[in-house]
């Protein structure tokens, strides 16, 4: 039981994983897109509409990538070209991406019937042992036997360590998002390095959307609870993991560990009713903001520069 818990933790800790590090990019290069819900939304649905349509998962991902990367590119105008609050329109991207993608995916419903995916694309997304590795016991079960989604987001969580950490290209990026200004006097784009980040942010975002869409509803197109909040608890998952892709990955499993407890904790021991469960993640992580918001260490902090715009007359 143990096993198939950690093995399920995994499965419903990838989509965060996709949001914290879309949204883990974005900060670093100096915005706060709180619109992470939004653009998890309208990947869910554009990926389920191609997928239904094409039966191609590259085409599906790339689908979902792309409307993030578009919706991405509208904030970063507001905010980096226009100087909006960006608060404001975090808030206004997701409710835009909610709405989108409920009305779009409304239609997709025949007389009350949700649309199915085919049994092919379902193989394609299904767990699959990798050949030896896959074998080994225990191990072979809770890391070797997962679908291909599942690879893609531990993959990509990884390169945007290397990248942020190792490369010339993630210092600059560093550099914008800690003092622009003096990033700028450096020599360095910054509105090139916000715009590109930004919009690579929004679409590792929406391919958390498609996890949700693709995966976890089974092939069924589900128009109201597909995302059901995961993208807000991205966001609080990026101060957990204190702005470390790689830190988040273990804290993806610790949430996904929480919203899967309700079907591994024996009802005949504990009788706890399961609206708690349902309650838990956003529960713990409310407490994660407030143990957070008090720390003082300025390592793994937010960067400095995160969520005010910068007008390069006042430097």
């Amino acid at each position: 039981m143990i096993i198939n818990f950690l093995f399920a933790s995994i499965k419903a800790g990838i989509p965060l994983l996709f949001g914290t590090t879309g949204e883990i990019v974005t900060e670093k290069s100096g915005n706060l897109n709180l619109g992470v819900e939004g653009m998890m939304y309208m990947g869910a649905f554009l990926s389920f509409y191609t997928a239904f349509h094409t039966d191609n998962l590259i085409l599906s991902l790339l689908a979902a990538f792309g409307i993030g990367v578009l919706a991405a590119l509208i904030y970063a105008f507001l905010t980096v070209t226009m100087m909006a609050n960006q608060n404001v329109c975090g808030l206004t991207l997701t409710i835009f991406g909610t709405g989108f993608a409920r009305f779009f995916g409304e239609g997709m419903v025949d007389k009350g019937v949700s649309p199915k995916l085919s049994n092919q694309f379902m193989f394609l997304i299904s767990e699959k042992k990798i050949p030896i590795l896959g074998d080994i016991p225990v191990l072979g079960k809770l890391l070797f036997s997962h679908n291909i989604l599942v690879y893609l987001g531990i993959v990509i969580a990884i390169l945007c360590t290397i990248y942020m950490f190792k490369t010339r290209a993630g210092l600059n990026m560093r550099a914008v998002g800690e003092n622009p200004a003096a990033a700028d006097a450096g020599g360095i784009n910054v509105t090139l390095v916000k715009y590109i980040h930004i919009m690579v942010g929004g679409g590792i975002c929406a391919l958390g959307g498609a996890y949700l869409a693709l995966v976890n509803g089974g092939g069924v197109w589900n128009n109201i609870g597909v995302v059901n909040g995961q993208g807000w608890i991205s966001v609080a998952l990026v101060i957990f993991a204190s702005w470390n892709p790689a830190k988040a990955i273990l804290g993806s499993l610790i949430f996904g560990a929480f919203s899967v407890l309700q079907f591994y904790v024996p009802k005949s021991v504990i009788a706890i009713p399961n609206a708690f469960y349902v309650m838990l993640p956003f529960l713990i992580t409310i407490i994660v903001l407030v143990i957070t918001s008090m720390r003082k260490s300025k390592e793994g902090s937010q960067p400095e520069s995160c969520g005010v715009n910068y007008f390069r007359e006042e430097r």
